[in-house]
């Protein structure tokens, strides 16, 4: 019975519910399973977030998010970004992979990610400015602006990281190089990033471009609306 987390899990997905609620309610069942007390949990919880930040997203972000996102926080955000008229699918995402590379530059790691920015705010703005425009959104549609969203948040960390002296990544090739008597630097490592990291933000703002121009003529001609 201890695994009726994993079993929670499995069936909160199947049936659609609210994963962040899912996987909070998993935790707990697990706990409670293995005959631990509420406040057991609780404190192991409290000791996980200590010696690992990556559990401040499960004790903390989850369930704040899922009762953000329960009164109508990604409705609000569509409605919003509905509103700016220059705003776009593409524009918008770009302004977000900017921000999260920069602050991955500078070692804010935790300032975005899937579950505290992408699916409550990041990818219902990418929706809301492309229903705004088009109308409708077939649902084919909608999980292509899901998929670009996540691989923003990604290429963004993945590539502004590696420009911070202190992030995990470069202290592991670091240690990794004198291990075989590689002679060094770490900030040498962090310098020769920042042309990667910028090639890579160039990149994927071109592919967000064509993005735009891909929903532009294929729901231009579908619906019959939206601005050139």
């Amino acid at each position: 019975m201890v695994l009726i987390g994993v079993a929670i899990v499995i069936v909160g997905f199947i049936i659609r519910i609210n994963p962040l609620l899912v996987v909070t309610l998993s935790g707990l069942a697990t706990g409670l399973f293995a005959h631990q007390s509420l406040y057991e949990i609780i404190e192991q919880f409290g000791k996980a977030f200590t010696t690992n930040r990556y559990m401040a997203v499960f004790i903390a972000t989850l369930p704040v998010i899922g009762l953000l996102e329960r009164f109508g926080l990604r409705e609000q955000a569509e409605h919003v970004v509905s509103n700016i008229k220059a705003a776009t699918t593409g524009r918008i995402l770009t302004a977000y992979l900017v921000i999260r590379e920069a602050a991955a530059a500078a070692g804010l790691t935790s300032l975005g990610g899937h579950a505290q920015m992408v699916r409550p705010l990041v990818a219902p703005m990418a929706e809301g400015a492309a229903e705004a425009k088009y109308g409708t959104l077939p649902d084919r549609v909608r999980d292509d602006i899901r998929a670009h969203a996540a691989a923003v948040d990604n290429i963004g960390l993945f590539f502004g990281e590696d420009v911070f002296i202190a992030i995990g990544a470069i202290l592991l090739m670091k240690g990794f190089f004198d291990q075989n008597g590689i002679p060094s630097d770490p900030l040498h490592m962090a310098l020769w990033a920042i042309p990667t990291a910028v090639a890579a933000l160039i990149v994927h703002s071109f592919r967000l471009h064509r993005l735009d121009r891909s929903l532009h003529k294929l729901l231009h001609r579908e619906n019959g609306k939206g601005r050139a």
